[in-house]
């Protein structure tokens, strides 16, 4: 999702170009399995739930599934298309397995409850941004939902000048501790601590 900032169409015409400009030969195969897997856990959602967790951790804007410039549709086409582009990188590259297992640890599945709660402290996310993500952690995983909690508060809270309590981010960066993620997941959102 980050790379679908205000400027993404300088990587390309359409949005399945400019992921494929992303998407080089020398790409970390384990990067590319990760994003097939978000994107197939998100087609577990309706296509309104996946707009809407798409719009709120993007910057693309409401007119991204209009289906004009950027080739988008539809919240369940455009995940179809991000495993379908995965599945052409990972098929290109010999001895890549499509299906290769992604850490039991990143589903956070013990971690459900803990996640639901972060949720509702984030007040400045609109209403369906937080209906969603509880769909997400259900319909999902954990670790998902989480993660595109974290985006939606970088996108929206930078956008309407959100402030995170100390507090508040350190809930956050314990849960992203016991999520097992590296350094840089959960201080996407320092910056919105007072």
């Amino acid at each position: 999702m980050s790379m679908f900032h205000a400027d993404w169409t300088h990587n390309g015409p359409t949005a399945a170009d400019a992921v494929g400009y992303h998407l080089w030969d020398e790409l970390d195969p384990e990067n590319v399995v990760a994003v097939r897997r978000d994107a197939a856990l998100l087609l577990r959602l309706p296509s309104a739930t996946i707009e809407v967790l798409w719009l709120a951790g993007t910057e693309t804007g409401p007119s991204f599934f209009s289906g004009g410039r950027t080739g988008v549709a539809s919240g369940t086409r455009w995940m179809e298309t991000l495993t379908g582009l995965c599945d052409s990188w990972l098929s290109r590259h010999a001895g890549v397995e499509v299906a290769a297992a992604v850490p039991a640890e990143w589903d956070g599945v013990e971690l459900a409850d803990t996640v639901l709660a972060e949720i509702s402290p984030a007040d400045f996310l609109p209403d369906e941004v937080a209906h969603a993500l509880t769909e997400c952690v259900s319909n999902c995983t954990p670790d998902l939902a989480f993660r595109l909690l974290l985006r939606a508060m970088e996108e929206i809270g930078t956008a309407v000048g959100a402030v995170l309590s100390p507090e508040h981010y350190a809930r956050l960066a314990a849960l992203g501790s016991a999520m097992e993620y590296g350094e840089f997941v959960v201080p996407q959102v320092q910056h919105l601590v007072a």
